[in-house]
């Protein structure tokens, strides 16, 4: 068929094509899947026979289980090709060592098993070129090289030639995908546009580099300007491009559009790997996704935690989560990882991950309100496919002025604690008491109210008896700390990098004698009331983490926890924190957990406070 006649057919399908039906939001009607493409279409259409080499390297065969949403049996696979480590890098502030692209590459591709990554762009820097080729050398030991991709532009030779230096093997070519785009920021006819692209292409072919295209603001350009993207997409399939990225650049797009428009595209080339980029503008980055997938998209971008210019790229766990529980597809991702994976990027970019932000932020598996954790008792009536092991996660019940007594039993149940109901009573009043006061009590802090309400023998808790932290200018900083559990007393003195480093090496040499097991600092967090006042009170808080597993404790492997301590002194604030952390480890051990007897102990007396230390500084370094 003439191509003018072929662009006119294109054309008349587009005023045509249908809207997408809503009626599946009536939750009385089934939700429709999409229906399979028309062979005629394919009949009409010159296959493509990069095709079958893409698939097959990227598509790895799996059992069906948990980590990968329960794959069935036939299930269409969704690509995914994430590309945290260059649009993700677009985030503000974040800028990645080649160390760290490393370690977030393996783990991506290794732990998550992602299908593809995208690592770095063409000609930014020194730095970039040393992640590319520490990346690509490790990629072909372990013949991942197909699995790494890298953004190149239409500069003739010069992209090309910086992923050969840099060891890759896939090009990734950014060329314009809406018209406006091409005539005003390029300066450039269409037609000038695609003999730079073809030339590039050529080039890259001549080099073996495999070879996809993005289509930057092809939202706007098929919306506005469909006889350019149509032009476009003939020319990539004449040069025989592996994939072709429809990039919504600017996140302009609702899911209805995505439907209309990525239908279109799949119907009017069934042969051609269509992966649909999208960007949170609007918080739609998820739905759109999902939708793409639906409406016959092959693959989809991610980043994790969403991190990307703006408002960010599609979530890697939403859009893996969102596949596997509304669409008939699948991924080949590890969910079971993806947490993991979050807190990493999270650590290395310095970007704070909102408590609620959706799979893995730390709040969406705790359950306030005290009739959900009773419904949960009562047969898991709260529980949804989002079950907290599915990523690596875990169910929590917040303690606080919302708590009922199912949240309670179930953190108690956690410490191995029976109570009576009366006991029970006693210590819900409490907790409740200091939530309408803005307290946070967390788990961890259940032990010392356990021990306020109902007077625990004091015997049975770690204490810092005493603390000497000694900070001078030009000298070395040194602690002596004296500890008490069961009645045992040990001493113990350390140097070290600062007032709480030293705290700490002295600290670890006194649990050590009483065979208390200390967990590695993982972050530590400060602050303070605003104003400014030199004598605010100073809240820090510590995270927590087991290295390996113990005999004695019923922590696991990467378990995390937190403490928080609150004091006017930075230092003691943190000492605080981390007495906490010592009655955390000990109140798990089935020797020392605290006695539910309140009969002898009149309840009005206050628990006794802990010694305070002296500290000297001669220089505020801490």
């Amino acid at each position: 068929m003439p191509r003018g006649e072929r662009r006119a057919e294109v054309l008349s399908r587009l005023a045509s094509f249908p809207r997408p039906d809503f009626s599946f939001l009536d939750p009385r009607q089934a939700i429709p899947r999409p229906a399979p493409r028309s062979s005629s279409f394919a009949a009409t259409s010159t296959p493509n026979p990069m095709t079958a080499v893409s698939r097959s390297s990227s598509t790895r065969s799996r059992s069906a289980s948990a980590d990968t949403g329960g794959a069935k049996a036939g299930a269409r696979h969704i690509a995914v090709m994430d590309t945290t480590l260059r649009d993700g890098e677009q985030t503000p502030n974040v800028s990645y060592t080649p160390a760290e692209k490393l370690q977030l590459a393996r783990m991506l591709l290794v732990d998550c098993e992602v299908d593809r990554i995208e690592m770095a762009s063409t000609r930014v820097s020194a730095g970039e070129r040393e992640a590319a080729q520490a990346i690509t050398k490790w990629a072909r030991k372990e013949r991942l090289i197909q699995r790494i991709e890298m953004l190149g532009y239409t500069d003739g030779k010069k992209s090309v030639d910086w992923i050969c230096d840099a060891g890759g093997k896939v090009l990734n070519l950014l060329t314009k995908g809406s018209e406006r785009h091409c005539v005003e920021q390029l300066g450039l006819t269409p037609e000038q546009h695609r003999t730079k692209i073809s030339e590039t292409i050529r080039y890259a072919r001549r080099k073996r580099l495999t070879v996809n295209v993005y289509l930057e603001d092809w939202s706007r350009g098929v919306r506005d300007s469909f006889d350019y993207v149509f032009a476009m997409v003939q020319t990539l399939r004449e040069l025989r491009v592996a994939r072709i990225y429809l990039a919504d650049t600017l996140g302009v797009f609702a899911p209805t559009d995505v439907t209309r428009y990525v239908g279109l595209m799949a119907a009017t080339w069934p042969a051609v790997d269509f992966e649909y980029h999208g960007h949170n503008d609007y918080g739609l980055a998820t739905s759109n996704c999902l939708a793409a997938i639906q409406a016959g998209a092959r693959g989809v971008h991610t980043s994790v935690n969403g991190m990307g210019e703006r408002a960010g790229n599609t979530s890697l766990a939403e859009i893996v989560a969102a596949t596997h529980d509304h669409s008939d597809a699948r991924t080949a991702i590890r969910e079971d990882r993806l947490t993991a994976l979050s807190n990493m990027v999270e650590t290395f970019s310095g970007k704070e991950l909102s408590a609620n932000t959706p799979i893995v932020g730390r709040d969406v598996y705790t359950q306030t309100a005290g009739i959900h954790a009773d419904g949960d008792a009562k047969g898991g009536l709260y529980g949804t496919d989002l079950a907290p092991a599915r990523f690596g996660g875990a169910r929590r019940y917040a303690l606080g002025k919302l708590s009922g007594k199912a949240s309670l039993d179930h953190n108690l149940a956690n410490l191995g604690i029976a109570l009576s109901d009366n006991d029970r009573d006693l210590v819900l009043a409490r907790i409740v008491e200091l939530g309408d006061k803005k307290r946070i009590v967390t788990p961890d802090d259940l032990p010392y109210v356990l021990t306020d309400v109902l007077k625990t023998p004091e015997d049975q808790l770690v204490k810092v008896e005493s603390y000497h932290v000694d900070v001078a200018s030009g000298q070395e900083p040194r602690a002596q700390v004296a500890l008490a559990y069961k009645g045992n007393v040990e001493k113990a003195e350390a140097s070290g990098a600062g007032g709480y480093d030293a705290f700490m090496n002295a600290l670890k040499k006194a649990a050590k004698q009483l065979s208390i097991e200390v967990p590695v600092l993982a972050d530590y967090r400060v602050r303070i009331p605003p104003g400014g006042r030199t004598g605010a009170l100073v809240e820090t808080t510590i995270t927590w983490v087991f290295e390996k597993s113990s005999q004695t404790n019923r922590q696991k492997t990467g378990e995390t926890f937190s403490t928080l301590g609150v004091d006017p002194d930075q230092l003691g604030a943190a000492i605080i924190a981390t007495e906490k952390m010592l009655n955390a480890v000990i109140t798990r051990r089935p020797d020392s957990r605290p006695r539910a007897n309140a009969k002898n102990t009149p309840r009005g007396a206050s628990r006794t406070p802990r010694r305070r230390g002296t500290e000297t500084k001669k220089r505020a370094s801490d």
